[in-house]
């Protein structure tokens, strides 16, 4: 699969812009501020729908315009297809695949395979657990689509289960027949999404394990820990079982919505003990197992988007980065970095054919 070339219209700083691409290796190189990762994240923006940097997308489009349009042409499996996505302020976003929209945005996902690396990806481990849940739901999201559906219908019975505990306090009133509806209906997706996730992450995690021991020579052993009331229990009984607590919380205490996936290195929290170094190299060898999941999964390999690839990380590390990129596993790679000598330098080791892109 290969982006073409992409155009855009009022996205971000950008005003009127075009670019067609390389099929192997686009490098945007540039002063911080003039608009290479907003390149990137419109590439992201025709896989996703979204902005993987801003979830408030009316704040996408650029300052004093009404409207922002993404425009990308791609060729998958010997064949053109064209995605568009467009936002009008007062209007909902639109998506469209060969000038058709979706109805629904889950449809388009998993269509164009892409995975992201940049400095943000440290919230996955700086942040709370939803951080790294919606990780672990955008890999298996990709190549499931039962899956989302599964998930959307799980927190819409969850907002409405919470509503209910929220109205029961309110008139000091209480319902256990109603609740035990959204108890079973929680079961029944919180089951199917529970043992989708434990059968992902059995998968991923010696994925993950080899793409560390790659980065990092084999200096430190890593791992990730599945954490999940589910383990323990099936749902509908810890949902009868946490009901007090549940009760004066208000809200739903026990469900997939509390799972977390632990980073440990040597045994211990990344967080706390892993330097920055081995961070940043714990978090590219999570994105490149992604990558390598996504592609068993799907046949197709995934877009690679490397924002930033230098921050915090000596030039060596990122020279056997991108020498992993360096084989026909590896599909089209876009690269953003301030300074052009640097990037094309890294770039020349391999023996893939590469633009430079000076903004």
């Amino acid at each position: 699969m290969i982006l073409k070339s992409l155009s855009l219209v009022n996205y971000k700083n950008f005003e009127s812009q075009s670019y067609n691409f390389n099929e192997k290796i686009n490098c945007f190189v540039g002063n911080n501020g003039v608009g290479k990762t907003n390149i990137l994240d419109a590439i992201y923006h025709l896989s996703f729908g979204k902005s993987y940097f801003n979830p408030v997308a009316l704040q996408n489009i650029k300052h004093n315009e009404e409207f922002f349009v993404v425009n990308g042409d791609y060729e998958k499996e010997d064949k053109a297809e064209k995605i568009i996505v467009s936002l009008k302020r007062g209007q909902k976003k639109v998506i469209k695949r060969n000038g058709k929209a979706y109805e629904k945005f889950s449809e388009h996902i998993g269509f164009l395979p892409l995975v992201i690396i940049s400095p943000a990806d440290r919230d996955l481990i700086i942040e709370g657990s939803s951080t790294r849940r919606k990780f672990i739901d955008s890999v298996i999201s990709q190549s499931d689509k039962s899956y989302l559906t599964q998930l959307i219908n799980y927190n819409k019975v969850l907002a409405q289960r919470n509503a209910l505990l929220k109205y029961f306090a309110l008139n000091h009133t209480f319902n256990a027949d109603t609740l035990e509806v959204y108890n079973e209906q929680l079961t029944e997706y919180g089951s199917v999404i529970y043992e989708k996730r434990d059968a992902f992450l059995k998968e991923f995690i010696p994925i993950f394990k080899s793409r560390y021991e790659a980065i990092s020579n084999g200096n430190e052993s890593v791992d990730l820990v599945y954490e999940s009331h589910l383990s323990e229990n099936n749902l509908i009984t810890l949902l009868k079982t946490h009901l007090n607590k549940d009760k004066a919380l208000q809200y739903t205490s026990v469900g997939i919505h509390k799972d977390d996936l632990v980073f440990n290195i040597e045994g211990h929290p990344v967080k706390k003990f892993g330097s920055q170094g081995q961070q940043k190299s714990f978090l590219i060898a999570l994105k490149l197992a992604q990558f390598d999941f996504i592609k068993a999964q799907s046949g197709v390999n995934p877009i690679l988007l490397l924002d930033d690839i230098f921050d915090k990380l000596d030039e060596q590390r990122v020279a056997q980065i991108i020498k992993l990129v360096d084989d026909e596993n590896f599909g089209q790679l876009f690269i953003s970095d301030t300074h052009a000598d640097r990037t094309e330098n890294a770039v020349k080791q391999v023996h893939q054919s590469y633009e430079v892109f000076k903004l």
